[in-house]
């Protein structure tokens, strides 16, 4: 999508009101203004002072609590914050209605630079993957380490099951599948999508997924939800053609921090298949292989993912030995 697109949407300041987003036990969401766009950001007060930062960004669909199991996991080990994406969570649409993968990487790059925190030890999920590869590459002064959960870097042969979700990026395609799902319930929608992302939907609480079924339906009733669905989609299936020096391979060929890659053997939505491309792309990298996971494991395994990363900043502060391309199986 061109940047120079104008937004569909109303101006933030005349958006409906809708419920609060809920902030979990521990952790406190702030609103913080930057240049052409505004980005909620979700944290948990640091356990000690001096742990070193840390960045979270979600994936198509989620928001900055996709990551709330993880950071709690990570508690005391780092300083961690998580955004949500303009359109995203609680974060209203960007001034100039850009959601290509730049566009989104562009914001996070600005936060980073306003918060002077960096370089962060950087996490990203699915588009968050494809965003914070593209901040990585472009910006190696913001970021200490790279953890990947299923990113979305571009695949010749996209699974079956994820076909639908890029077709959400067709003009016109997310109207009709409004139209035509209109009598969905918030609870049938959750369900689907946890179906999609979950390697094993069982390992759902009851609590979470009303939580997700409250959000959703919160979001639901904001004029922008799906115009936001629908552009960030078009924006990774626009990335995933773009060559050169722009190209997601070639900018994860140039990432310079150590890497944590992250891939689930149930993903629908990335094939697992990539993970092994993934680690010879990525210059210093590990590889967390989870055979029974989704495609959004620090919901689903946060201790192991946590654990891996830990291994990772061990790496990287130099007290452990250097891994190359370690494939760590959970």
């Amino acid at each position: 999508m061109s940047s120079t697109e104008s937004p569909s949407v109303p101006a933030a300041s005349v958006l409906p009101r809708v419920a609060p987003v809920r902030v979990g036990e521990g952790e406190r969401l702030r609103s913080v203004g930057l240049p052409g766009v505004t980005l909620s950001v979700r944290s948990r007060p640091p356990a000690r002072e001096g742990l070193p930062p840390a960045l979270y960004v979600h994936g198509l669909g989620g928001s900055s609590q996709n990551w709330s199991l993880l950071m709690a996991e990570l508690d005391g080990v780092v300083d961690g914050e998580a955004v949500d994406l303009p359109g995203f969570g609680d974060s209203p649409p960007p001034d100039d209605g850009d959601y290509s993968v730049t566009g989104h990487a562009r914001a996070v790059i600005r936060y980073l630079d306003a918060a002077g925190r960096g370089p962060v030890h950087l996490f990203g999920n699915s588009l968050g993957g494809a965003v914070t590869t593209r901040v990585a590459a472009v910006r190696p002064d913001l970021v200490r380490t790279l953890t990947l959960v299923s990113p979305a870097l571009p695949e010749l042969r996209v699974q079956r099951s994820a076909v639908p979700t890029g077709l959400l990026g067709v003009p016109g395609i997310a109207a009709l599948f409004t139209r035509l799902t209109r009598e969905w319930t918030a609870e049938q929608r959750v369900r689907g999508v946890m179906a999609l992302c979950y390697g094993d939907p069982q390992r759902v609480s009851p609590e979470a997924f009303r939580h997700a079924v409250e959000e959703l339906e919160r979001r639901q009733r904001l004029p922008y939800f799906w115009d936001a669905m629908a552009r960030s989609a078009r924006g990774i299936v626009n990335a995933y053609t773009l060559g050169g020096q722009h190209g997601l391979w070639r900018q994860a060929e140039r990432v310079l921090a150590p890497t944590l890659l992250v891939y689930g053997g149930r993903d629908q939505l990335v094939g697992f298949r990539m993970a092994h491309k993934a680690a010879r792309a990525f210059r210093d990298s590990r590889l967390l292989s989870l055979p029974d996971a989704g495609h959004v494991a620090m919901m689903e395994y946060p201790e192991l993912v946590a654990g891996a990363f830990r291994e990772l900043m061990a790496q990287a502060d130099g007290s452990g030995e250097d891994a190359g391309v370690a494939d760590v199986r959970g």
